[in-house]
């Protein structure tokens, strides 16, 4: 469940909204246990639910572009998780992932901050393995040019 919370934090990048799509994905999988595949990844299968359900809620409120760019440009995003006497560079780690697109954030969050395999992240976004591979290159590869010159990222 802390997994699950997690990701749903960086998802919605609040806490409160995390608890409550995380309660939300348990409610759902519960009720559509029966359509749960054995012997496949149950930590997949939570995370594509709490995915869509992140998605779907979105789309009803239809903010999601407005919502994700937000929070990549305000400075002042709540309980960002960095607090006072943190390094400068952890700082910036924290403002280099939110400067990134949102399929690139998610895609280096789920392989590096959940430590999905990229089968696993790639079922959760539902796309091939190689775009996963090549969406988390891609979020490396900025975090990198971030750090070094501290310039806003392309999207």
């Amino acid at each position: 469940m802390p997994q699950l919370r997690g990701f749903a934090r960086f998802l919605t990048g609040q806490a409160a909204l995390a608890d409550d799509l995380a309660q939300e994905t348990v409610l759902r999988a519960l009720a559509s246990l029966d359509q749960f595949a054995a012997g496949t990844s149950m930590k997949a299968w939570l995370y594509t639910i709490a995915r869509n359900l992140f998605y779907e809620q979105s789309r009803r409120r239809r903010r999601e572009r407005d919502v994700m760019s937000d929070y990549a440009l305000r400075p002042d995003r709540p309980e960002s998780g960095v607090g006072e006497g943190e390094s400068d560079d952890l700082r910036d780690l924290d403002g280099a992932i939110w400067q990134l697109s949102p399929s690139l954030r998610e895609a280096l969050v789920l392989v590096g901050v959940q430590e999905m395999t990229y089968v696993e992240a790639a079922e959760v976004c539902g796309v091939r393995v190689g775009t996963i591979k090549a969406r988390v290159s891609r979020a490396r590869s900025q975090i990198l040019a971030y750090m070094a010159t501290g310039q806003k990222m392309e999207p």
